[in-house]
């Protein structure tokens, strides 16, 4: 067998400008997730560290130290966290990075959702046990990642036609994202700035997206008329406007 990963990578060429992903099935018939990269691949499971491996017996690092957090009261030494400990936490953020670039590309929304959702709970634990100045490492990662989560959430809600759904999840997350950078003082720009800007053009996506109600095309309509001066085509617009809004949900005698 060759050892040589240029057999591997030979048909599938890297390209910066866009995630590379796919699906393949191991040798024992299982599903793993490849990440094309400028040097080469990386393999991934698709539950659990991204690397396979248990830690401390329990599928990651995080929920080992979370269980800790619930048997152990709080301000026990154990639950301190010191550099070599956020060294470690930080790593295995990065493997859910990876990963969760990799659901985005293939469009594995419950995935990112899942992968995103694990790196906020570890800026979370070490905001809560880390000293601040081994805090200041995780904190500008906090707007990347629940922009990314949010991204994800929107993507999901959006493909099933749920277009409003999707602009709560980025409204809310906007404003999560400005409050936590006012409460540990973290500067709009550059820290937050990009997801924002993100967010907002995500927004503005799915707004285009959204297919018109009656009332809204009816509004534009209005619009156009008064801009061109036909008052009586005005005129009518508001009634049907007016009795758009007036009618009842449901017809009389139903429930």
């Amino acid at each position: 067998m060759s050892l040589d990963l240029n057999n591997l990578i030979r048909d599938w060429a890297y390209d910066p400008h866009r995630v590379l992903a796919r699906w393949i099935e191991r040798d024992s018939g299982l599903p793993a997730l490849q990440l094309r990269m400028e040097l080469g691949l990386f393999q991934m499971e698709l539950s659990g560290r991204p690397d396979g491996q248990l830690v401390h017996g329990v599928p990651t690092l995080l929920q080992h130290y979370l269980t800790m957090e619930k048997a152990l009261p709080a301000g026990d030494p154990a639950l301190h966290l010191d550099e070599k400990a956020c060294a470690a936490l930080q790593q295995e953020a990065m493997q859910f990075y990876y990963r969760y670039i990799a659901f985005f590309a293939l469009r594995e929304f419950d995935g990112a959702i899942r992968d995103t959702g694990h790196n906020l709970k570890i800026i979370e634990y070490v905001l809560r046990h880390a000293p601040e100045e081994l805090q200041r490492t995780f904190l500008p990662l906090y707007p990347y990642v629940r922009m990314m989560n949010a991204r994800a959430r929107a993507d999901k809600a959006t493909a099933a036609r749920h277009f409003d759904a999707a602009l709560d999840v980025l409204e809310s997350s906007r404003a999560e994202i400005e409050e936590f950078c006012a409460e540990h003082d973290l500067p709009a720009q550059p820290v937050a700035m990009p997801a924002l800007a993100t967010l907002r053009e995500l927004a503005e996506h799915i707004r285009r997206q959204r297919p018109r109600s009656p009332a809204e095309r009816l509004r534009e309509e209005l619009d156009r008329a008064i801009a061109a001066e036909n008052y009586e085509r005005a005129a009518l617009l508001r009634d049907e406007l007016h009795k758009l809004n007036t009618e009842p949900a449901f017809p009389a005698g139903t429930s």
